[in-house]
C-alpha cells in the first residue's frame, strides 16, 4: 500500500483560503452553462471523491517515474527499478508501506505499444506478486504464485485501445484502463539472509516493450509528455487541475460518463484545462467548499471501513472497476487507506487504531500487548505479518532495533507462553531483553497498525468473507 497521507488531507480547505485575497477573473464559462452556486458545490465534492484516486497515484508517478530529483525516483518510464531492501522510515512517498516483501516496480507508458513482462521460474515456497494497477488504481490483473503459480511466463500489457494481435509465447494479456499505468512485484523476504536470493529473483525480472521482445523495428514514439509539477503544498491549490491533467490518459469508461460530465459544468475535463487560480472568489469558494465536504466524506468513512472486530477494521476494499462499479468513495476509501492495496483473495488487512476497549492507541500513554492463542494465528497459504506506523503519518518509524513488523517467517526465533500462544509487546520503550524477540516498536504518540494476511486461506478457518470469515483478529490489551 503507498503517498503521504498529509499530502491530500488539508487539501480542501486549502484550496481555496490560500487564493481567496486575490481578485481574479471570472472564468470563460456562459451564464447557461454556469451551475448553480450549491450545484457546484456538490459537483467539487462528488468530483474530489471521484478524482482522489487518480490524483494520489499521479502524485506517486510523479515522484517515481518523473521527477529524477524528488528523492523517491525509481526508473524512467518502462524500465524495472528493483528495491534491494525493504522498506524503512526513511521511504516517505508511499503510505502504509508493506516492509516484508522488497519491491520492483515498472511504471509503464503504453501509448506507443504494449509492454512485455517476463517472470522466472519461482520456488514455490517464496510467494511473489505483479500487481498491475492503472491511473483509475483498479487492480486489473495479477502475475504471481496466487494467480498464475510459480512457473516462468511472458505476459503482455496493453493500453485502452490497442488492437493488435496476441504473439505467441505470450500467456496472458492484460488491459489497462489508462494509457499510463504501474506493475508493483513484492517478492518475499524470508530472513535479513535470504536477501542475497531475493535479488537473484529480482534479476529474473524482464520488461521489453512488445517490438523488443519480437525482435521487429520499434513503432513510432508516442508524444513527450509534459508532466505539471506537483508536491504537498501545489496539490493544496490545484486538485482539479491535476485530475484535469490525468484523465486525458484514459478515456471515459461506461460507469463515469456522468461524472465527467458533470465534471466539464466546472471547467474540468476534455479541452477544459482548468486554472484554479484564474477563478472568481465565488468560484474558488464553490469548489473549495465542495472539496472539503468530500475530504470529510472520504476521512469518516475511513474510519468507518468495513466490520469492526475487535477494535480491528476488517475489510475488503481495493479491486478492479467491476469491483467498486462506480462506488467513488468506495475507491476513495481504498486510496486514502493504502494506495495500491492488494484484492481481498491476493492479500487482507486487518487495521486498527484503537485497544479491544475501543481506546486509541498511544505509545506516549500506554504499553499492549496482542496475543494469540494456540493455533489461531492468522490463516495463510503463504505468510502473514503485523506492521507498526505513525498514527500521524501511517509511515514507518524509526527505532533503536530497525523492525518495523513482525512476521510469520520470524516465528522460530520467538518465544512462546507456556501454553503455546504468542504474544506480542507493542510499546515504545522495550520490554525486557528476555521479551524484545516478541517486541514491536511503537512511535511516542498515535499507534497504527496493519496486519496483513498473503493469500489467505479460503478453507476454515478463515478471515473471509470479509468481516463475516470464522477467523478473527484477537484485540490489543492495555498493560498498566
Amino acid at each position: 500500500m503507498f503517498t503521504k497521507r498529509e499530502f491530500l488531507h488539508s487539501a480542501a480547505l486549502a484550496s481555496f483560503t490560500a487564493t481567496m485575497t486575490r481578485s481574479s477573473p471570472v472564468r470563460a464559462q456562459t451564464s447557461a452553462d454556469r451551475p448553480a452556486f450549491f450545484k457546484a458545490k456538490d459537483i467539487a465534492e462528488a468530483g474530489f471523491i471521484f478524482g482522489l484516486p487518480i490524483v494520489m497515484n499521479y502524485a506517486v508517478m510523479y515522484e517515481y517515474a518523473v521527477d529524477r530529483n524528488s528523492g523517491q525516483f525509481k526508473a524512467p518510464f518502462n524500465q524495472i527499478k528493483n528495491e534491494p531492501n525493504v522498506f524503512t522510515y526513511k521511504d516517505t512517498a508511499i503510505v502504509t508501506p508493506n516492509s516484508d516483501t522488497p519491491y520492483s516496480f515498472v511504471w509503464m507508458d503504453l501509448r506507443a505499444e504494449p509492454v512485455v513482462l517476463s517472470v522466472p521460474t519461482m520456488d514455490p515456497k517464496r510467494y511473489y506478486s505483479v500487481m498491475l494497477c492503472d491511473g483509475n488504481t483498479y487492480n486489473y490483473g495479477y502475475i504471481g504464485t496466487h494467480s498464475t503459480g510459480s512457473e516462468a511466463g511472458d505476459y503482455m500489457v496493453v493500453g485502452p485501445t490497442w488492437q493488435g494481435a496476441t504473439p505467441p509465447g505470450i500467456k496472458k494479456v492484460f488491459r489497462s484502463s489508462t494509457e499510463l499505468s504501474v506493475a508493483g512485484y513484492r517478492t518475499q523476504l524470508f530472513n535479513a539472509d535470504d536477501l542475497d536470493n531475493v535479488k537473484m529473483v529480482q534479476a529474473g525480472y524482464k520488461v521489453q516493450m512488445l517490438s523488443a521482445y519480437l525482435t521487429q523495428p520499434a513503432p513510432p514514439p508516442a508524444p513527450i509528455i509534459d508532466f505539471p509539477k506537483i508536491d504537498k503544498e501545489l496539490v493544496k491549490k490545484n486538485f482539479f487541475e491535476y485530475l484535469d491533467f490525468a484523465l486525458q490518459f484514459g478515456p471515459p469508461q461506461e460507469n463515469e460518463k456522468e461524472m465527467r460530465a458533470q465534471l466539464a459544468r466546472i471547467g474540468v475535463g476534455p479541452g477544459k484545462t482548468m486554472n484554479f487560480k484564474d477563478l472568481s472568489v465565488e468560484d474558488k469558494l464553490e469548489i473549495g467548499l465542495g472539496m472539503k465536504e468530500g475530504n470529510r466524506k472520504v476521512e469518516e468513512a475511513v474510519a468507518n471501513l468495513g466490520k469492526s472486530i475487535n477494535g480491528w477494521r476488517v475489510a475488503s476494499i481495493p479491486g478492479d472497476n467491476a469491483h467498486y462499479n462506480g462506488d467513488w468513495l468506495k475507491r476513495a476509501v481504498a486510496a486514502q487507506a493504502g494506495i495500491y492495496g492488494n484484492d481481498a483473495v491476493e492479500a487482507m488487512y486487518p487495521l486498527t487504531r484503537v485497544d479491544s476497549d475501543g481506546q486509541t492507541l498511544d505509545g506516549s500513554k500506554n504499553n499492549y500487548t496482542l496475543t494469540f492463542p494456540p493455533g489461531q494465528q492468522p490463516p495463510v497459504n503463504s505468510f502473514w505479518s503485523l506492521t507498526m506506523y505513525d498514527g500521524k503519518t501511517q509511515l514507518l518509524i524509526e527505532n533503536p532495533i530497525n523492525h518495523y513488523l513482525i512476521n510469520s517467517p520470524m516465528l522460530p526465533g520467538m518465544k512462546t507462553n507456556a501454553d503455546g500462544a504468542l504474544t506480542l509487546y507493542i510499546q515504545n520503550k522495550s520490554p525486557g531483553s528476555d521479551k524484545e524477540a516478541n517486541w514491536l516498536p511503537a512511535p511516542n504518540g498515535p499507534i497504527y497498525l496493519v496486519m496483513r494476511l498473503y493469500w489467505p486461506k479460503t478453507e476454515h478457518p478463515s478471515i473471509l468473507p470479509a468481516g463475516e470469515g470464522t477467523w478473527q483478529p484477537a484485540g490489543l490489551k492495555r498493560v498498566s
